[in-house]
């Protein structure tokens, strides 16, 4: 075979390959559209949105509580929140749209899951009412900031590193050196500022003085029977219980009819199965983590 033929090959092979991996993308794209539920339903609805994983984008969330806010037909939402928390300035955005919600006429109902503690309760203070079961795990007022230090293993390998900065804060949290006392008050002080906007929204949305939260606010997570003791939420209920109360809020009469965003498998989820999706949030979740977060850190 000549060296001519053997290029054509490979470039033919080359082209399909490419050809293939298009149409899988297209194919995948058209297949990972998300869809109303209910979308064939007309008249008054209850719309459903769901928060079921850490939270480190608000986009997503943003969106539907904007979608269904403008829509007429959906008089009230349930939040349905599964969460341990995340990042503090996407917990606060999704806050602020919870809240500008609410305060727009449309009452939003607020389903605690098994966990909804730190950013997961943050998120929910901008609710009209807060539902959460017996059991739910919340609380978590808090915030935390971790990061690794390398040097003494640096030391035993015989690894070294340098800095150039223009600053003496501008390499803080390095990796490859111990934190100054300088850099623990800078800390302390960027922490203090940030927790101290917690435990402002939830004395203000759960109309507490600010000392009775103080209590509350060291990072203990509480059942939900305990949350409704110390005010942290409205009632006990499963998330039917929510969606009832939801539909009396928005003036509904009878059984609501629900509505919700289902997010279609992708072409390589079929594919593959659940293996891709889980490989996928793995990614995400290691990746994409913030650095600064009203997060519930389980020891599990």
């Amino acid at each position: 075979m000549s060296n001519t033929t053997k290029w054509v090959i490979g470039i033919v092979v080359f082209v399909l390959a490419m050809g293939g991996l298009f149409f899988i993308s297209l194919v995948s794209l058209i297949f990972s559209q998300t869809d109303d539920e209910s979308a064939g339903t007309t008249g008054e609805r209850v719309a459903v949105v769901e928060l079921t994983e850490p939270i480190i984008d608000s986009q997503e969330i943003v969106r539907q509580f904007k979608k269904y806010r403008e829509n007429r037909s959906v008089r009230s939402i349930v939040f349905r929140v599964d969460s341990p928390g995340g990042g503090v300035s996407a917990s606060q955005e999704i806050y602020e749209e919870v809240r500008k919600t609410r305060q727009s006429g449309k009452p939003v109902v607020v389903s605690m899951g098994s966990v909804a503690a730190s950013g997961g309760y943050y998120v929910s203070c901008g609710a009209t009412t807060i539902v959460a079961n017996p059991g739910t795990l919340t609380g978590s007022i808090g915030v935390i900031f971790q990061f690794l230090h390398f040097s003494e293993l640096m030391n035993k390998i015989g690894i070294d590193a340098s800095t150039f900065k223009t600053g003496k804060f501008k390499d803080i949290g390095s990796p490859f050196r111990k934190t100054t006392e300088d850099e623990k008050k800078f800390f302390d002080q960027l922490l203090e500022d940030v927790y101290d906007q917690f435990v402002a929204v939830i004395a203000k949305e759960r109309k507490l003085d600010r000392k009775v939260v103080l209590g509350y606010a060291d990072g203990r997570v509480f059942t939900g029977r305990q949350a409704r003791e110390y005010g942290l939420v409205d009632t006990l209920g499963t998330y039917e219980d929510a969606v009832s109360i939801a539909a009396k809020l928005g003036d509904i009469k009878g059984k609501p009819k629900v509505v919700k965003e289902r997010k279609l498998k992708s072409f390589m989820e079929r594919l593959m199965g659940e293996t891709v999706s889980e490989l996928a949030s793995l990614k995400h979740e290691l990746l994409s983590q913030p650095v600064l977060q009203y997060k519930f850190t389980s020891p599990y």
